[in-house]
């Protein structure tokens, strides 16, 4: 009785509460998640700078890729699995919601197992592969083997947290998340000056914290905090599930894969025209842009389950009153820090490396990319509906434009022909090309969205 009192409780919430209130509740926990788990990957990057060694900052970027890679699987089952649940939940069917959260998380186990047994197999080439330089391999090397040891209870802290998103339980995720990030950010000095590891300290404490993140969140579900329940006899119809889970999730695969192959290529890009000071810059560049995108992300994934619920719920028009308040709340959140960030952009750099030449070629780039966190917005919100709504074509296609059909032909083009600049420019242009692809599409979507209750 309890449990059905928790669950009645939730969909009045969820498909009453007005969108603003709803939006900002849901996206106030999630954006200071992403903003610690940004903070403790910058820190990585801050800590890494102070060792002295350029090669050592750039091997930060390399590793990020790597990440990357672990993402793309935990972000697809978790969005895959969480999309269904939401939906599945507004439909009043928490007993379909279970079964999905479970083979997301157990195939995300096998996933991140399966990145730990190839990634030491392969390991030299695969740091090769994602750009390392050869004096960066030493360092990305070192720094690798922990987040590799780490790469299961990533994946499937992701799968945990998009599912405590997804059922509107964003407080119980930002615990996880934001324990997690402290923890890392008090282990680095620790663990890299205190006891002389090095580049390696900063991987050893990243995996510890991602273990201790990984445990927490799995406490929310074993306590019985979420209508979603994990357990191996909730595994049926395995296959037919965890299809839909893949495919449903599949825009988050495509964007994370391509973020990674992005990142591979804008490092191998960067070292051919400027060396280890420009892949440390970008490195830089991109994770300071990365932490002021997580505010507008936050946001977004805040959308994410109001979308779900109420369209599993046919109230379509909370659909777009929440997509619009959404772009809004992002555009003068990510507007405000994308002018902070042009005002200051050398000195945060500089923060991260004091080298000239990585000075001067981030803070260009970091301007640059300031510029186009304005039309961030609409690109993100826009995904994340088609996405949470179950419309995977769209969402694919609209997820792999910023770092898959645009990004990787410029970056490989344009820096054959102006060289760094070409390096510093690829991503925002290919943002802006995204931004007038995506309106479009998104306008005919939400034109067509039938009234409140109709099938």
């Amino acid at each position: 009785m309890n449990t059905k009192n928790s669950a009645d409780i939730q969909y009045k919430r969820m498909t009453e509460t007005p969108i603003p209130k709803l939006i900002i509740q849901l996206g106030i926990p999630t954006t200071i998640s992403m903003l610690v788990t940004n903070i403790y990957n910058m820190a990585d990057t801050f800590f890494v700078g102070q060792l002295g060694s350029t090669s050592a900052s750039g091997a930060t970027g390399i590793v990020f890729g790597l990440m990357s890679i672990i993402q793309a699987f935990g972000f697809m089952y978790g969005q895959g699995a969480g999309s269904l649940i939401s939906r599945h939940l507004g439909q009043k069917d928490p007993q379909s919601a279970s079964k999905y959260a479970s083979v997301s998380f157990f195939a995300a186990l096998i996933s991140g197992m399966l990145i730990t047994l190839l990634g030491f197999l392969f390991l030299d080439p695969l740091l090769t592969f994602l750009g390392s330089t050869p004096t960066i391999l030493d360092f990305a090397r070192d720094y690798a083997v922990y987040i590799l040891i780490a790469a299961p209870f990533m994946a499937a802290s992701f799968v945990l947290n998009n599912i405590l998103r997804y059922e509107g339980k964003a407080f119980f995720a930002m615990i996880g998340l934001t324990t997690g990030g402290i923890l890392n950010m008090i282990g680095d000095p620790i663990f890299m000056f205190g006891c002389n590891m090095g580049i390696s300290g900063a991987g050893l404490s990243t995996a510890l914290s991602q273990v201790i993140s990984f445990a927490i969140l799995l406490f929310m579900f074993l306590s019985g905090r979420t209508q979603s329940k994990l357990s191996i006899r909730n595994i049926t119809e395995l296959f037919s599930r965890l299809a839909e889970i893949v495919k449903t999730g599949f825009p988050s695969m495509a964007r994370q894969g391509f973020a990674s192959i992005a990142t591979m290529l804008l490092n191998n890009q960067a070292a051919m025209v400027g060396g280890d000071a420009a892949v440390a810059a970008m490195s830089i560049v991109s994770r300071v842009n990365m932490f002021i995108f997580a505010v507008g992300l936050g946001i977004g994934q805040g959308f994410q389950p109001v979308a779900g619920y109420n369209y599993g719920a046919r109230k379509y028009s909370r659909v777009k009153k929440g997509y619009y308040f959404t772009v809004a709340a992002g555009e003068v959140l990510l507007g405000t820090l994308a002018v902070i960030g042009l005002i200051f952009a050398g000195g945060v750099v500089g923060i991260f490396r004091d080298d000239p030449a990585v000075i001067d070629i981030g803070t260009f780039a970091m301007r640059i990319h300031c510029l186009a966190l304005f039309v961030q917005p609409v690109c993100v919100c826009s995904n994340m509906l088609f996405q949470s709504v179950g419309k995977s074509g769209r969402a694919t296609f609209t997820s792999i434009l910023r770092s898959g059909l645009y990004f990787l032909p410029l970056i490989a083009v344009l820096p054959y022909f102006i060289g760094i600049v070409g390096v510093q420019i690829s991503q925002p242009l290919a943002d802006a090309l995204a931004f007038v692809t995506i309106i479009p599409i998104t306008i005919d979507f939400i034109h067509k969205l039938p009234q409140d209750g109709e099938a």
